[in-house]
């Protein structure tokens, strides 16, 4: 029996992903080509994403949000997860990352799933919340600028109804949180996420250790 989660080599890892569900052909596609680009590390991993589909699943979605979406990856995998009348809203500051996102959702066949908004994801909360969304959504990501993050759990607390669900990533940051010789903004901020949601009578709480970290917080009734 373990006591904790097994560390994964490289040898593990490829074990893992051979005998875990298949990616489709998309997902593959769309890997390969952010592997080639500098920053290909702000994607997250093939077992998050396949678990974060699971999720969306089990909880029968249909009306998603999602804060950060690089090149799409998180987003796909969501999409291609939600029932044909489910939908994500999808918040973004960058063209450049999102074009080669919107590129792959119409290969996929699931760009009509995915409303992107290229805008301030914080204005883009506080407009869905002033059109009186509040309570509508099932599933939330939050993967972005960290020192926001507070902000983003806050709005899409609100967007969730009761027995929602919002996943974070990147909450282990590295093993920085628990190192306390790094006293970096990014690294603080997430720190002190951390601690706040650890309190926070509002939800039922899990921190995963899958990818970077993945926190779960389900909002209670």
């Amino acid at each position: 029996m373990a006591t904790r989660t097994l560390s994964l080599t490289d040898q593990i890892h490829a074990y893992l992903v051979s005998v875990s569900g298949p990616q489709s052909e998309a997902q593959r596609r769309l890997r390969e080509e952010t592997a080639k680009m500098p920053n290909s590390g702000m994607q997250i991993s093939f077992e998050q994403g396949q678990f974060m589909a699971l999720l969306v699943r089990l909880l029968k979605a249909r009306k998603t949000l999602e804060i950060g979406v690089f090149t799409g990856y998180s987003s796909l995998v969501v999409a291609q997860a939600l029932p044909e009348d489910g939908r994500i809203i999808a918040c973004d500051v960058s063209e450049e990352y999102t074009s080669i996102a919107r590129r792959h959702w119409e290969e996929a066949g699931v760009a009509h799933k995915i409303d992107l908004r290229l805008a301030p994801a914080l204005e883009t909360l506080d407009a869905l919340l002033a059109e009186g969304q509040a309570d509508t959504f099932d599933f939330a990501f939050i993967d972005a600028d960290k020192s926001n993050y507070d902000a983003y759990y806050e709005r899409a607390l609100k967007l969730i109804h009761a027995g929602g669900l919002i996943a974070i990533d990147n909450t282990l940051w590295a093993g920085r949180v628990a190192d306390t010789n790094v006293q970096d903004p990014d690294t603080q901020a997430m720190r002190a996420f951390n601690a706040k949601l650890h309190h926070d009578t509002r939800i039922h709480l899990s921190v995963v250790p899958i990818g970077d970290g993945l926190t779960l917080a389900m909002r209670r009734s």
